[in-house]
């Protein structure tokens, strides 16, 4: 369990600091919270794992029923496939627009 390895956190940690966005698919959130990057912020995860990320890590602000959570720098997303929702948002933010929508146009995906 990945959440376990100290070394694996510790990357985490130390790529944050290093980023302009830090993105989570899924329970992916759960690392971010394990080292505290999610406190104080609101955050998303898989619906069937939203209720132990609330009971867990109380200082997160768990949203329920959203594909994705954007707190600037960290952007959480629930399932896989509110991933690629979340990946195509940041393509947005990076470029624009037209971009997300000509690229998931081209990975024939309705965004």
């Amino acid at each position: 369990m990945e959440i376990k390895k100290k070394n694996v956190l510790s990357w985490i940690n130390h790529q944050s600091k290093n980023v302009d966005i830090l993105a989570s698919v899924c329970t992916g959130a759960f690392l971010l919270a394990e080292i505290g990057l999610l406190d104080d912020k609101s955050a998303t995860t898989h619906w069937l794992d939203i209720e132990r990320l609330q009971t867990d890590y109380p200082l997160i602000s768990v949203k329920e029923n959203i594909k994705y959570v954007d707190e600037g720098k960290i952007i959480t997303s629930a399932g896989i496939s509110a991933g690629i929702e979340m990946s195509l948002y940041i393509v947005s933010r990076i470029f624009n627009k037209k971009i997300a929508e000509e690229t998931a146009k081209q990975m024939e995906y309705n965004l």
